[in-house]
């Protein structure tokens, strides 16, 4: 009855396209427009995350984690970044819907909950934003969407550990190869100690070329992190 009452005065909409949802879970997002984001899956980079086609249907690393192998020990999407798990970090980053946060963390806790148990991890940590970007946006929507991971978790959450500690271009704008050499020194951690010996994981909204969250395991390894992956709401099919 509580149910029913609750459904007629507040009814579950989805998230992206607002329809009504029958026996709606905790996600909120429809079906139909779940079916519009590919969920990441096997074969893939075991180390970049990045999905590929192989005959045999196995992950192993790609060509440029066997070239040059990442300071991370692993990268992991949830979905592809496409569809509505696109629109809806759009909403959440460019247009302030917060109430976003929970549907997205949500769809990364269904898909990577397994890999992060398995993993172990001592802390979790957000990417950071510099603070012109943070005064811009209003908040730091990796922050928002490790919240609700580390509630989940059951894993200390370190907002303030990792700063960016100058301006970057947004990487949206940049070649792939200009990537890394907009981020290089732009990471520094608050306190170095708080990181040596811990097994971290790194979040944020989605992962393009890896080289935000590749810098920033740089900085976490240096400071003596045993292991570092990031995990992310999506990724780009290609780098």
């Amino acid at each position: 009855m509580l149910k029913f009452l609750v459904d007629m005065f507040f009814p579950p909409l989805c998230h992206n396209c607002r329809e009504f949802i029958p026996n709606a879970g905790r996600v909120h997002v429809c079906e139909k427009c779940l079916t519009t984001s590919r969920p990441i899956q096997s074969p893939m980079c075991s180390c970049c995350g990045i999905p590929f086609a192989t005959d045999e249907g196995i992950s192993h690393l790609c060509g440029n984690c066997i070239a040059k192998h990442p300071p991370f020990d692993a990268a992991c999407g949830a979905y592809l970044y496409e569809g509505a798990v696109k629109e809806l970090i759009h909403r959440f980053k460019y247009d302030g819907r917060v109430q976003c946060r929970r549907p997205l963390a949500l769809l990364l806790l269904e898909r990577l909950s397994g890999v992060v148990a398995d993993f172990s991890p001592d802390l979790i940590i957000p990417v950071p934003l510099h603070k012109k970007r943070l005064r811009q946006r209003g908040f730091n929507q990796a922050i928002l969407i490790g919240e609700v991971l580390a509630k989940e978790w059951r894993v200390p959450f370190e907002r303030r550990l990792l700063q960016r500690i100058r301006w970057t271009e947004p990487q949206v704008n940049l070649a792939a190869s200009e990537r890394m050499a907009n981020v290089k020194g732009a990471f520094a951690l608050r306190e170095p100690k708080l990181a040596s010996g811990k097994r971290i994981v790194l979040v944020d909204d989605v992962l393009t070329t890896g080289s935000t969250v590749a810098e920033c395991s740089n900085v976490l390894k240096k400071a003596g992190a045993l292991a570092v992956i990031a995990v992310t709401v999506a990724r780009v099919a290609e780098n």
